[in-house]
């Protein structure tokens, strides 16, 4: 029950990304380099701040490739979105995630037995019909952006499996993202804009549903299957619909309904799977 918590406490805390994302850009609070900026300033202050408290400065771990990986989801989410509809910018984000994952725990040799492949088939059936209907043919570059943003996310996530502690990890991760971060935005053309919603929006995002978060999520794949963990993360746009309902004033359908039921259902099988 512990773990369960855990991961439905981390999902949510995704698709809470999303919706603010979505209300900073779309209320135009805030531009996508800006937002992406306090965004992942906001969670390196946070992470530095626990970590000096819990474990001191020295425990921090450093890893450049990570920090990058980071730095790119971020970064190309953001820009990406401004040039595609929700349901197009899921579809291409959640399908990057799970082509990276699934095909790697392939070539590492994880089992994927039919239990399991039809759980995936099931989650994703349930992701299609809530997004398909609504999806539109991208443009090139921001569908090419919000693809490789997946990728960046799929393999930030599998190298969480070798990290022994999240929090030092992740910490070291926001706090070497801040100098290329910055170095971006001074050489951006444009100038920032961010409100007083699009400052907290950013805040609120990298500090709890991004810092916090991706340290639980390190602690999650460390115990299961990169196909269970990118199966997972299925649930996120399901549960970013149900926050537009409730914060954005979208009214939710059957199809919602019915795709939710679905992913939920995959879900559950894929970790049953797992189960020996």
């Amino acid at each position: 029950m512990k773990k369960f918590l855990l991961i439905a406490f981390t999902l949510m805390a995704f698709a809470a990304n999303s919706v603010l994302c979505r209300i900073a850009l779309r209320e135009e609070h805030a531009d996508p380099e800006t937002f992406s900026v306090l965004r992942l300033l906001a969670g390196a202050m946070v992470l530095l701040l626990l970590q000096l408290t819990r474990r001191g400065w020295r425990n921090i771990r450093w890893n450049v490739v990570n920090a990058g990986l980071l730095t790119a989801y971020v970064f190309l989410f953001s820009l990406a979105y401004v040039h595609l509809d929700t349901a197009t910018g899921a579809l291409l984000l959640f399908g990057a995630v799970q082509v990276c994952m699934v095909l790697w725990g392939a070539w590492q040799g994880e089992k994927t037995g039919p239990r399991k492949l039809s759980g995936i088939a099931v989650a994703v059936a349930g992701i299609a019909i809530l997004l398909l209907p609504g999806a539109s043919m991208p443009s090139t570059v921001p569908a090419v952006m919000m693809i490789a943003s997946g990728l960046a996310w799929g393999a930030y996530s599998l190298r969480g499996k070798r990290v022994s502690d999240p929090t030092g990890a992740t910490a070291g991760n926001f706090l070497l993202s801040v100098p290329i971060v910055a170095t971006l935005f001074l050489l951006s053309p444009d100038h920032a804009l961010a409100d007083k919603w699009g400052i907290l929006l950013a805040l609120v995002s990298g500090g709890i549903t991004s810092g916090l978060a991706y340290v639980l999520w390190y602690v999650i794949v460390r115990d299961i299957s990169s196909s269970t963990a990118s199966t997972l993360q299925l649930s996120v746009p399901c549960l970013a619909a149900l926050g537009g309902t409730l914060f954005l004033g979208e009214v939710p359908g059957i199809r919602m309904l019915i795709a939710a039921v679905l992913v939920l259902a995959g879900i559950l099988i894929v970790i049953a799977a797992d189960r020996p």
